[in-house]
This record gives C-alpha cells, sequence and structure tokens, in this order.
C-alpha cells in the first residue's frame, strides 16, 4: 500500500481520495485546515482525515514524513509551501495547479530532488498536454497547435451562461494572468480575454478566449518548433463581454476578493456540467500540409455508484493516472516531469486514464 497525502478537501480533493481509496493500492490521508470539509469525503478504510493549516510548515512536514507523495488540491496561491514541504521530505509531488509563477517555483525546486515534481497534473494543463503532445509529434513539421477546453454547466440559465464548477480563484486567476503563447515561432506573452473566437460542435455554438496556465510547459517545449501555439478557454457565446465589464470597467480585477464573493453568491454550482476538448495540429507530413482535430465531450456521471461532476472526474482522473503511472514506475523517479513525458496511450490504458476514452465520452453523450 503506497501512503498517499491529499492536501485539501473540497470537490476535487474528495474525488481524489474516492477513487484511489476504490482502487485498493492506497492509503490516503486527506488534511485541511478546516474540519467541516470532511463531511464531504467518502467513508472508506483507506481513508482518514487529518486538520493542518499548511502554512504551518513543521506540521506539514511532520505529516509528509514517509509518505510515498503529496497530492495537492489546494488553492493555486498555496502550491509552493506544499512543494517546498515535499522537497524537505523526499517525497514525490504533484499538483493540479494552472499558475504559472507557482510551476517555476517546482522546476527549481526539482533540480536537486531525489523524488519526482509533476506538477499541472489535471485537465488543463494536464490531460490536455498530453494529448496535444501525442498529436503534434505525427508531423514531420509543426504550423499550428490550438487547444482549446472548457466545463461547461450542461443546462446554463443566467446570463453569463456559467455554473460554478471548481475553484473560484483558480478561475479568476486564469482570466487576469498574462498567457503564454508562440506566436510566429516564438514564446511570448499575450492578455487574457483577448483574441476571442467562436467555432461549432455538434451544433452547438462556443467561444473561446485566451486564458493562463492551460499550456503548462507547452510553449517551452514547442518554442521555435511550431509557428503558433495558444490555448484559450471554451465558454458559451456572451461571458466573456460580461467577465471584461467586471474585470475592466468594474476594476475587479484589482479586488479579486470582493469579485470571489460576487461570483460564489450568485452562481449556483451544478453537477450537471460537461467537459469539451478541442485540440487541432496543423503541419507536414511527406511534404503535405494537413490537420488532425480531436474532439471530445465528457459528462457528469456515476462511479462507484455515486455522481461526480465532469470537471471532477476529469482533473481527479487525470492527477490519479499519472500517480499510478509513477508509482508503476512508468516515469521518471526524480525531478521535475512534464506532462509531456507521460504517453497518452499509456495514460489512456490506466486504469484512471479510462475515464478519459472516448468511448466512455461518446455514451454518455448519447
Amino acid at each position: 500500500m503506497k501512503k498517499i497525502v491529499v492536501v485539501g478537501a473540497g470537490n476535487i480533493g474528495s474525488t481524489i481520495a474516492s477513487m484511489l481509496a476504490n482502487a485498493g493500492d492506497y492509503e490516503i490521508t486527506v488534511c485541511d485546515r478546516d474540519a467541516s470539509r470532511f463531511e464531504t469525503i467518502d467513508q472508506h478504510g483507506a481513508i482518514s482525515t487529518q486538520v493542518v493549516d499548511i502554512t504551518d510548515a513543521q506540521a506539514l512536514g511532520t505529516l509528509l514524513s514517509d509518505r510515498f507523495a503529496v497530492l495537492s488540491a489546494a488553492p493555486f496561491h498555496l502550491t509552493t509551501r506544499i512543494a517546498d514541504a515535499a522537497a524537505a521530505a523526499g517525497i514525490h509531488y504533484l499538483d493540479l495547479t494552472e499558475d504559472v509563477a507557482s510551476t517555476r517555483h517546482v522546476k527549481q525546486l526539482a533540480k536537486d530532488a531525489r523524488s519526482a515534481f509533476i506538477p499541472q497534473c489535471g485537465l488543463a494543463p494536464g490531460y490536455i498536454s498530453i494529448l496535444a503532445n501525442d498529436l503534434a509529434r505525427r508531423f514531420d513539421a509543426l504550423e499550428t497547435v490550438r487547444l482549446r477546453v472548457g466545463a461547461l454547466p450542461q443546462y446554463p440559465s443566467n446570463t453569463l451562461n456559467y455554473n460554478l464548477t471548481w475553484s473560484t480563484d483558480g478561475v479568476i486567476n486564469e482570466y487576469i494572468e498574462p498567457c503564454e503563447a508562440v506566436v510566429e515561432g516564438q514564446l511570448t506573452k499575450v492578455p487574457a480575454m483577448e483574441e476571442r473566437e467562436e467555432f461549432s460542435l455538434d451544433g452547438m455554438t462556443y467561444e473561446a478566449f485566451n486564458t493562463s496556465g492551460g499550456l503548462g510547459t507547452l510553449c517551452e517545449t514547442y518554442a521555435g518548433r511550431v509557428r503558433t501555439l495558444n490555448y484559450k478557454t471554451i465558454r458559451y457565446p456572451g461571458h466573456a463581454a460580461i467577465m471584461k465589464t467586471l474585470l475592466n470597467d468594474l476594476n475587479l480585477r484589482s479586488r479579486r476578493d470582493t469579485l470571489k464573493d460576487i461570483l460564489e453568491k450568485s452562481l449556483p454550482s451544478t453537477s450537471q456540467d460537461v467537459v469539451v476538448v478541442f485540440v487541432t495540429v496543423s503541419g507536414y507530413k511527406a511534404g503535405r500540409l494537413v490537420q488532425e482535430t480531436h474532439a471530445q465531450k465528457i459528462y457528469s456521471g456515476l462511479i462507484g455508484g455515486k455522481l461526480y461532476s465532469a470537471i471532477q472526474i476529469t482533473t481527479a482522473a487525470a492527477i490519479c493516472a499519472v500517480l499510478d503511472m509513477l508509482a508503476g514506475g512508468e516515469l521518471p523517479q526524480s525531478g521535475f516531469v512534464r506532462q509531456e513525458d507521460v504517453s497518452l496511450e499509456a495514460f489512456l490504458k490506466n486504469r484512471f486514464g479510462q475515464h478519459y476514452a472516448i468511448e466512455r465520452a461518446a455514451q454518455k453523450a448519447a
């Protein structure tokens, strides 16, 4: 039994714990500073809970002692504290962050680490990076790589056409921070919420616009090898215009706590969501310019008799699959591990990665 610590007892942390516990090979301790959050954790013999304030380095270090790995499902601004503690304890570290600055810190820690540091193991970044890298490597030369991902309500019922499906802090952060991209072969920064576009999939119209963090390390990997590489978040039409009013005209970008309070008190959460994945790669094969596209929808569904939202399933399954591959010796056991280092074929064959199988998505959509 591998002993695992999951930091954060929210929707994603609790789902990770349940998935790992039901697999039968892991003993999980879920920690959070708020004991009331443990009420959502499944009762399982392989899951225990512990109240820990992770800003207390000594308490966190004690918790991580003699563990195989720590998985961070905490807010992005706490990521580096957990990574520091993992490095000090000499254990493996995985997270879900989309925050670029936090990932740079993790990468620095990994240089001299005797354990593996694998950030950005969720949906985007995470699975989307594994998928895009697999598509891109099929080409002799690349022209464009475009990644589009969104977690959306199936039944939008407000002017924003949106419900809260995951971390409010994370959504706000990706709507505000600069976005990495490759433009004319050069790694650069582009503003969030800009370069809006529309596309259709299965008769439904969506909008997409720049948001930060979704590319993970792909820009660094592909700079100089592709003319255009970018990531955009998918929403229903009209969402971007209203959010830009809140962020820019009402200046809520400088009052994140106020914006968070408004969103959480105005937008209900929902488990009736859909994750939309749309990746397009163009380039040359045998001298011909060709394009390949991967389009996928994943819906909420039952796992072990319990209903989970699509964002819970996709995010938790991704980090659990990477952990499982690490435990099985399929990934490097030390240093910085990129999502691009994960084989898509091996990921989808993994017992957790199978939740991403196209067949499952098609059945849910039918």
